[in-house]
């Protein structure tokens, strides 16, 4: 465990101050950094007015939010309504206060010496996914409190989408408690003086990148908020700061997962090889780390705009599929092969490479043909897909699935009817299929009920 017995409280507020500033200040900096890095990918200049090389362009539009309207919903339950977003950016701020930075630093013209970390415990990382579970408590009242039915059904979707990739995220960090035989950050951080975990857990780190990804509602899982389909998502009817919390805690969450990710699989504050071993690791000591640290964040904030301009958005379906048949099992199989690794450690007579490399091709073996072995429609599914499908069964309009289709529209039929009359009857007097003179009459009955509704 690191020592903190050195720091007093006005060392602790200073520290706790100086997260939060860094915090709101890289906020800033990925706003402009996300829109440039888009913007040289579709081959534009980007943000290039305000301020050198546009730097000062998400300050301008910070200004905006604070100073624009800020409108109430009338139908809104209005405690819930503000109280949502101010939980969302609560939650986002906890995460930091056990991520190392840096190791033991001396503060500047005085002879304090502290750890770059405010805070560490042995459940450290079960800390970090219980604020990300209470994050989500903002996106589900925003939602539900707005009084509208597009934010209710964003609400619902993040709320499937968490407990889905979220459940992905914390099998895949399993194996990391496994191999260092703790939960601490700091005991993580010093586990990988001579190798990153990211080396010999690929496949977990590979499931943690997809999840976090899932988990801050970001291209190609912005499910929660897809402009297609619910317009703004839980965030429609937000304005002005309150709306500026949502977004502020949707880049907080992203700095929070990349720091992560850091942190328990890149080596943390640790340098890269082989700066780490010059000079007996001269660029693992003082602020240098701090530099490491920072580097690797940001590449992985670079990754998130990477994938937001190049990869679609997914389905609903394919996205929950992807998460509860894909990611799942592959984290639960991997968490066997390095338990049985861990396992067998104590034989010395075994050859533990080859054990290792046995259990992973055969698990990697048993997934693929898993996720190859096509599902076998019950009865019960076959009967329903063999009937018609009906958009008003449960009450309410559902759009059809994939290989279903809608009844005729009785108004289309109507017109059609009409349509043919019209053609028979060249003119006045003219006698038509009944055999009637002058116009075809519509004797179909009034519409009622879903007939009503498709009018």
């Amino acid at each position: 465990m690191v020592d903190f017995s050195n720091d007093t409280i006005w060392t602790y507020v200073v520290k706790a101050v100086l997260i939060l500033v860094f915090l709101l200040t890289s906020v800033l900096i990925a706003i402009w950094f996300e829109r440039k890095v888009v913007a040289r990918m579709q081959v534009r200049p980007g943000p290039n007015v305000h301020g050198p090389f546009g730097l000062l362009q998400s300050l301008a539009d910070a200004m905006k939010l604070l100073l624009k309207e800020d409108i109430t919903v009338k139908a809104a339950d209005k405690f819930v309504y503000i109280l949502a977003p101010m939980i969302a950016v609560f939650a986002s701020l906890l995460t930091f206060a056990v991520i190392p930075l840096g190791p033991q630093v001396t503060i500047p013209f005085t002879d304090i010496s502290t750890p770059a970390q405010l805070t560490d415990f042995p459940v450290a990382v079960l800390y970090i996914l219980a604020c990300a579970s209470i994050g989500v408590y903002g996106i589900i009242l925003g939602g539900w409190a707005s009084g509208s039915t597009y934010p209710l059904l964003g609400s619902v979707r993040s709320t499937a989408q968490v407990i889905s990739y979220e459940l992905a995220m914390g099998l895949s960090l399993v194996s990391v408690f496994i191999m260092v035989g703790s939960m601490s950050t700091g005991d993580i951080v010093e586990y990988q003086t001579d190798y990153w975990l990211v080396i010999p857990l690929m496949p977990a780190f590979v499931i943690y990148v997809i999840s976090m990804v899932g988990e801050t509602n970001r291209l190609p899982f912005d499910l929660p908020e897809a402009e297609g389909e619910l317009v703004g998502g839980y965030m429609t009817e937000y304005s002005s700061m309150k709306f500026a919390w949502f977004f502020l805690a949707e880049y907080i969450n992203m700095i929070n997962v990349s720091a992560v990710a850091t942190t328990l699989f890149m080596g943390g504050w640790r340098a890269p090889w082989p700066l780490s071993a010059v000079n007996d690791g001269m660029f693992n000591e003082g602020w240098w780390p701090i530099l490491w640290f920072l580097v690797k964040v940001w590449g992985f904030m670079f990754l998130f705009v990477w994938i937001r301009g190049t990869v679609l958005r997914l389905r609903y379906d394919q996205f929950m599929k992807f998460g509860w048949k894909v990611l799942i099992p592959l984290a639960l199989g991997w968490i066997v092969c390095v338990s049985v690794i861990r396992g067998l450690r104590d034989f010395h007579d075994l050859n533990m490479q080859s054990v290792g490399l046995g259990i992973f091709v055969v698990a990697a073996v048993v997934l693929i043909i898993i996720q190859l072995v096509p599902e076998r429609a019950t009865t019960e599914d076959e009967q329903e897909a063999d009937a018609p499908f009906d958009a008003f069964a449960h009450g309410f309009p559902v759009p059809p699935m994939p290989g279903q289709k809608l009844p005729p529209s009785p108004r289309a039929e109507r017109r059609a009817r009409a349509a043919v009359g019209a053609g028979t009857s060249s003119g006045p007097g003219a006698t038509s299929e009944t055999g009637t003179t002058g116009p075809v009459p519509d004797d179909t009955p009034p519409a009622t009920g879903k007939e009503a509704h498709d009018e």
